[in-house]
């Protein structure tokens, strides 16, 4: 599947670029109208009523921090058409320096005074990739989400930190457990706008405020991998039960190139 067509391709600025590869984030503000935003987080909210990740549901400690619902593009058309948005495809690919693929993308709502961040972590400790150098994720803000509403912060330069595991998501310790002078580093928040993305490396360490707000807050987002990803045969919700051998690069209908 090629990714959705697009009026125009707008090319990102050289210096954002060379931002984002030396410190593993960057925003791009004004990707959707904001009539595009209302309709995909309409649908978002609709998908994860519906059904979400097995993790998420009631009684899960996750809960109250996250609700998501995964791989949602291959249940909507809707969502299908922002998952390949042909504009966002391209700036991954221009960040990445590299050919890439689709991993999976997920809805990421937080409920209503949640109470509960999204403590800081890396993302590629939970996938079971090997080989993948530059894997990257889009966040799509589907309303403006200020610092109150659930915002990203990032610590810079953090990508460059290979070999950590995953952590526990609600515990504030967890990542600076196992490497204490995390602790210590400069944090940059970004409050986005409607329609803004922020994109950062699988590894660039990341957390997301509590929902303080009486609505939902609702993103979508959008990982990509380059195509030389191979499956390091660990268990995944995405993997489980396709077949794939260890060693084996992960293509195929699930993992579209963009």
């Amino acid at each position: 599947m090629q990714p959705a067509t697009a009026p125009n391709v707008r090319p990102l600025p050289a210096d954002l670029v060379a931002g984002y590869r030396r410190d593993g984030f960057c925003v791009v503000r004004g990707l959707l109208s904001a009539d595009a935003c209302a309709e995909y987080r309409a649908e978002c909210l609709r998908l994860c009523e519906e059904n979400d990740l097995l993790r998420n549901q009631p009684g899960s400690k996750y809960r109250a921090a996250l609700i998501q619902r995964v791989n949602v593009w291959r249940d909507s058309p809707v969502i299908a058409r922002l998952t390949l948005h042909r504009q966002l495809c391209a700036w991954a690919t221009a960040l990445a320096g590299e050919p890439l693929r689709l991993w999976h993308d997920h809805i990421l709502a937080k409920a209503p005074r949640n109470g509960a961040p999204t403590e800081f972590h890396q993302d590629q400790p939970y996938w079971p990739h090997r080989d993948s150098a530059q894997p990257i994720s889009a966040w799509i803000a589907l309303q403006d989400v200020p610092v109150e509403r659930g915002c990203m912060s990032f610590i810079p330069g953090s990508q460059r930190l290979t070999g950590l595991g995953s952590t526990d998501l609600t515990d504030a310790g967890g990542l600076f457990a196992l490497r204490p002078e995390l602790a210590m580093e400069p944090r940059v928040t970004i409050p986005l706008r409607a329609g803004d993305v922020t994109f950062h490396h699988g590894r660039t360490a990341h957390r997301a405020n509590a929902n303080d707000t009486d609505e939902y807050r609702v993103a979508h987002t959008v990982i990509y991998m380059p195509r030389t990803t191979t499956y390091s045969g660990t268990g995944h919700c995405i993997t489980d039960g396709q077949n794939f051998a260890t060693g084996q690069v992960l293509s195929g209908e699930l993992f579209p190139e963009i």
